[in-house]
C-alpha cells in the first residue's frame, strides 16, 4: 500500500509539475560573440564567485559542486532594441548584438587576479559609486541563466557600482529541487567568506545583497552565521539585504531573523506560482515570498523581527509564473536602482520611499497612528511600521 501511494505521488509530480510550470527546455549556455557592434544600448561588466564545478566551454561552470570558490569576469552588450524588464536572448547560438543580450568575453580568474581587478574597478569610480551589489540567484538556474539575468538587472536598474554574481550549484532542472536546496546549504560558508572579503579587501564603500528565490535561503543562512560569529554587518559595510520572492519557510525565517537582528527588505507576491510548487514540495508550509498585505498578523510579526515588506501581488510582468517580478517589472527594477543610489538604501522608511512608489503606482501614501505606514493602493503596497 505504501509503495503504491509513493508511486502515485511520483506519477502526480511527473505529470503536474511540467503542466504547472512548463518544460525546462534545452539548458542555456554562454556562446561568446566578440564581434563589435554599434547597435548596442550599453555594456555590462560583472565579476563572478561560484561554488559550481568548472566545466568546458560553452558551459564554463556546471551544476555540480566545486571543492572551492572559483572566479571569473564576464562582459555583456545590451541591444539598442532592449525593453526594460525584458531579457532578449536567442533561441540558440551566440545571438545578434543588435537584437540580443550578448556575452563578448568570459575569463576565468584565480583569487589574487580577481581581487586586484575588482579593487581596481572600485577605486577608479568616484566615492559615491564605490558600491558592490552581490546577486544570489534562485532554484532551477544554471550559470548562463544567472549571468544573463543579472546583466539585465544591472542595466535596467542603472546600478553604477561593481556587480558581483555569486552563483551556486543549481542543476537548472525543475525536479532537482532537493539537490538544489542542499547545494544552497553547501554554499553558505563560501558566501560568508566571499562577503567578508568584499567588505575587507576591496575598498568598497558599502555592499548590498539582492537574492532571489532559493538564493534567499542561502543568503539568510550566510548572514545569520556571520551574526553568530559577531560581525553580521561585515565591518559596517553591509547595507541592504533585499529578498525577492524568498523560497523560505516562515518558521525558519523567524529563527534566522532572531539571530540576524537587522532590517531586511522583502518583495512578496501572493500569486507566485513557483512558490506554490515549492510549498507543495516542502510539506505544505507557507513560503515567505507568497504572503501579501492581506496577511496582517504575519506581517505584524515579521516587522517586529526587522522585515519590511513590499507587496507586488498586483504588479503585472512578463513572467508567467509571477516569480521574477522584481526583475521583469520595468518600474520595480528601476525603483530598486533608484533606492540603491540613496545613502539610506531601499529599506529606509519614510515619505521619500512612499513618494517613489507612489510614482510607480499612482497610489496614495498615508500615515497611521504615530508610526509612518506607507501604503500604495495599486499596484504596489509597502507595509512598513504600524497600520
Amino acid at each position: 500500500m505504501i509503495m503504491r501511494v509513493l508511486r502515485l505521488r511520483v506519477l502526480a509530480w511527473a505529470v503536474f509539475v511540467p503542466l504547472a510550470l512548463g518544460a525546462c527546455g534545452t539548458p542555456r549556455v554562454l556562446n561568446i560573440n566578440a564581434t563589435p557592434s554599434t547597435e548596442i544600448a550599453g555594456k555590462v561588466e560583472m565579476f563572478v564567485a561560484t561554488t559550481r564545478e568548472t566545466s568546458l566551454e560553452p558551459v564554463f561552470f556546471s551544476g555540480e559542486r566545486g571543492p572551492r570558490l572559483a572566479f571569473a569576469r564576464l562582459d555583456f552588450t545590451v541591444p539598442k532594441s532592449h525593453k526594460t524588464g525584458e531579457l532578449e536572448l536567442p533561441d540558440s547560438g551566440p545571438g545578434d548584438p543588435a537584437k540580443h543580450f550578448t556575452i563578448t568575453n568570459l575569463k576565468r580568474l584565480d583569487l589574487a587576479p580577481i581581487v586586484a581587478d575588482v579593487r581596481r574597478e572600485i577605486l577608479r569610480r568616484p566615492p559615491a559609486e564605490r558600491d558592490v551589489l552581490v546577486f544570489v540567484h534562485g532554484f532551477n538556474t544554471n550559470f548562463a541563466d544567472a549571468a544573463f539575468r543579472f546583466a539585465q538587472i544591472i542595466h535596467d536598474s542603472g546600478f553604477k557600482g561593481v556587480p558581483v554574481l555569486f552563483t551556486w550549484p543549481s542543476r537548472g532542472q525543475l525536479l532537482a529541487y532537493p539537490y538544489d536546496r542542499e547545494s544552497a546549504y553547501y554554499s553558505r560558508d563560501f558566501l560568508e567568506r566571499n562577503l567578508r572579503a568584499i567588505a575587507r579587501d576591496l575598498g568598497t564603500t558599502r555592499m548590498d545583497i539582492l537574492a532571489h528565490s532559493m538564493g534567499t535561503l542561502l543568503t539568510l543562512e550566510a548572514v545569520r552565521q556571520a551574526a553568530i560569529r559577531g560581525d553580521g554587518t561585515f565591518g559596517g559595510k553591509l547595507r541592504d539585504i533585499i529578498l525577492a520572492a524568498p523560497d523560505v519557510d516562515l518558521d525558519v525565517f523567524r529563527t534566522q531573523m532572531a539571530e540576524i537582528k537587522r532590517p531586511v527588505t522583502i518583495f512578496v507576491s501572493a500569486d507566485d506560482r513557483a512558490l506554490d510548487f515549492s510549498r507543495r514540495f516542502a510539506g505544505d508550509k507557507t513560503r515567505l515570498g507568497a504572503i501579501s498585505a492581506k496577511d496582517k498578523d504575519i506581517i505584524a510579526e515579521l516587522e517586529k523581527l526587522g522585515a519590511r515588506i513590499i507587496d507586488l501581488s498586483d504588479v503585472a510582468s512578463g513572467d508567467s509564473l509571477n516569480h521574477s517580478k522584481f526583475a521583469q517589472s520595468p518600474k520595480v527594477v528601476q525603483m530598486i536602482g533608484r533606492r540603491l543610489k540613496e545613502d539610506g538604501g531601499i529599506e529606509t522608511a519614510g515619505p521619500q520611499l512612499g513618494d517613489r512608489l507612489g510614482d510607480i503606482a499612482g497610489g496614495v501614501v498615508g500615515t497611521v497612528g504615530s508610526t509612518v505606514g506607507l501604503v500604495v493602493t495599486a499596484p504596489v503596497s509597502i507595509i512598513s511600521g504600524g497600520r
